[in-house]
């Protein structure tokens, strides 16, 4: 975009600066700066303190006025968030001494009073101005939001979705925090008095650098690029009784959508959390019953609008273990040679020519606990509620179990993996005699070994990359699963190159 973007809001009250607020906080990140300018009394410290009791997912938390403090800091779930006012700033040079020169890497920062020292503020910012509007009421004011820099992007996306609000008739909704995922996509709940619907923010995804062939790293393994497929997904899903949410309201262009809240009813319970067997087979049937029938290829987004699964071929598993070479090893210390890399990629595509050849069915990607809900008031499989599927694409059927069954986030224990995969075994030979429990209990090795390598690469670019250490909490129990797989008399030749090359996590 070229110049600052700009749009005005009437906020009559404290509520509706709240939700404007709330509205902001969906579509920052960390890095990001918000000024708060306005005369004395407009409103500012209220505004911040109601972004930061939103992103802090606590209506009570205290937040005071840092006029004396100059700054204060809080670490909230998504991100560390320093709340400065500079109004007894005299030069700025004085914001070294408080910290905010240069402003913390990572961190959110929020100013009030930012025409105290405006050449020391970031290019890339975004501004909210408050007055006061006494004739439409003492709490009224306006706010003109001014995103300056790569900001006005975000700008342009908050008109947006306030306008996507507004035609879906939840304006005035209340906005409660949820947790996101590893994605650029967020979340909040819209609360109204008659029910709770989630609104999902999903911008298109950015291009990375074309340097797989070409292509991104998201095009080259067929991530989503938008919106729609999650669209199309879920309504594929439904049509065959399975529990995706439905969609109450799209913007596919923008990427929002107001969807069916499901709950928070999980697959997992306890201290440290561990599965809850039961949910766990119904999750297992749902796959079962997926994968014993027909799939269709390409679906429809709308009668006249279709849409392509891609494949899940040779290439794009390929580019995902590649992460490996790329990330984890240099992360352990090592700088993989030619002779390594050619080596790893030479084996790598010689065995996955025994999932190129095996029958494709749909595979979700990312069928594990935090993307399942239980719905209690359903009955059979539809209890089982499946809520991330846009990057489906046609593959084995043993790469989803082995996503449910070698949970990334949590121990899933050995007995019950193998319980449970041979629940799933018996299940499919029952309703397909052809089906060949030797050759898939070869396939779920493999997809093991595939998926758990890509992992310990991918959590590995999380921390170095985009500045998650918190990942790396779940390299150990990656590299538990690898070892599981490995064992298999297909991959012997990998568990020999893994132990020569490629050290364990650290514990």
């Amino acid at each position: 975009m070229n110049g600052p973007v700009a749009f005005s809001v009437a906020l009559s009250n404290e509520t509706a600066t709240a939700q404007l607020m709330a509205d902001l906080a969906l579509l920052i990140g960390p890095g990001d700066a918000i000024t708060l300018s306005g005369d004395l009394g407009a409103g500012k410290t209220a505004a911040a303190r109601a972004m930061i009791r939103y992103l802090a997912g606590d209506d009570t938390i205290e937040v005071p006025s840092p006029t004396f403090t100059l700054a204060q800091s809080y670490d909230l779930p998504a991100f560390p968030l320093v709340h400065a006012d500079l109004y007894r700033i005299n030069d700025a040079s004085e914001l070294e001494e408080i910290g905010l020169s240069p402003l913390p890497e990572g961190t959110v920062a929020l100013i009030e009073w930012p025409e105290r020292a405006p050449d020391a503020l970031p290019r890339d910012r975004i501004d909210v101005a408050l007055n006061h509007r006494p004739a439409l009421g003492s709490t009224a004011r306006a706010a003109e939001i001014t995103g300056y820099g790569k900001a006005a992007a975000q700008v342009a996306r908050l008109k947006a979705l306030r306008y996507f609000l507004d035609s879906a008739g939840f304006a005035d909704a209340k906005r409660q925090r949820m947790a996101g995922d590893a994605s650029i996509r967020s979340y909040a709940r819209l609360i109204r008095d008659d029910g709770v619907v989630i609104l999902m923010n999903s911008p298109r995804r950015p291009d990375g650098p074309a340097i797989y062939d070409g292509k991104s790293y998201s095009a080259a393994v067929h991530l989503a690029e938008d919106v729609k497929p999650f669209v199309t997904i879920a309504g594929a899903l439904r049509e065959r009784g399975f529990s995706a949410p439905a969609i109450h309201y799209a913007d596919l262009d923008d990427g929002f959508l107001i969807t069916e809240d499901f709950g928070s009813a999980g697959f997992i319970e306890g201290d440290p959390p561990a599965p809850i067997a039961v949910r766990y087979q119904a999750a297992t049937d749902v796959l079962t019953a997926l994968h014993r029938e027909p799939l269709p290829e390409i679906l429809h987004l709308t009668p006249q609008t279709t849409y392509a699964l891609p494949s899940f071929d040779t290439d794009a598993l390929l580019t995902e273990v590649g992460l490996m070479l790329e990330w984890y090893l240099p992360d352990r210390g090592i700088d993989p040679t030619n002779n390594m890399r050619a080596e790893f990629v030479m084996m790598w595509r010689d065995l996955l020519s025994t999932p190129a050849a095996a029958a494709k069915t749909w595979v979700l990607r990312d069928f594990h606990s935090p993307n399942l809900i239980w719905l209690e008031q359903r009955e059979g499989l539809a209890q089982v509620g499946i809520i991330d599927f846009q990057d489906a694409v046609l593959g084995p059927a043993a790469y989803d179990l082995v996503s449910l069954l070698q949970d990334a986030r949590i121990d899933v224990p050995e007995e019950l993996e193998l319980a449970l995969l041979t629940r799933y075994i018996k299940a499919r030979r029952a309703s397909d005699e052809t089906f060949d429990p030797a050759n898939f209990a070869e396939l779920y090795a493999i997809m093991s070994a595939q998926r758990n390598t890509r992992l310990l690469g991918t959590f590995a670019r999380l921390n170095r990359r985009d500045g998650k250490p918190q990942y790396l909490r779940h390299q150990p129990r990656i590299w538990t699963y690898l070892t599981r797989s490995l064992a298999h008399p297909a991959l012997s030749r990998f568990r020999d190159w893994y132990a020569a090359n490629v050290p364990p996590p650290v514990p």
